[in-house]
């Protein structure tokens, strides 16, 4: 389990579909496509893996899939996507 979880944050648009995520907002894939520059396959990919790890929830409204960080997830996976997406900001920073 520890595996899928990491994993699925060790890809950058995945950890960055959190960081939205993280305003504990609903979003749609096409919100989500049109912030992270994805295409709908990709990103409908992308929050499918998350969602397989347990970091996000879905649900259907019409046409459309909104997700939400998982409400019950558990205080070590919200402080390990706090300490990773804490890393990638200071990442991105250093890079500039």
């Amino acid at each position: 389990m520890i595996v899928a979880v990491l994993s699925s944050l060790a890809e950058p648009t995945r950890l960055e579909a959190m960081r939205l995520l993280a305003d504990g907002s609903e979003y749609c894939v096409c919100e989500l496509m049109r912030k992270l520059g994805a295409t709908q396959s990709r990103m409908s990919r992308h929050m499918q893996v998350l969602k397989q790890a347990g970091f996000v929830v879905d649900r259907r409204d019409a046409q459309w899939v909104r997700y939400k960080i998982n409400p019950d997830l558990s205080p070590r996976l919200v402080r390990l996507v706090e300490a990773a997406l804490e890393c990638h900001i200071l990442a991105r920073e250093d890079a500039v």
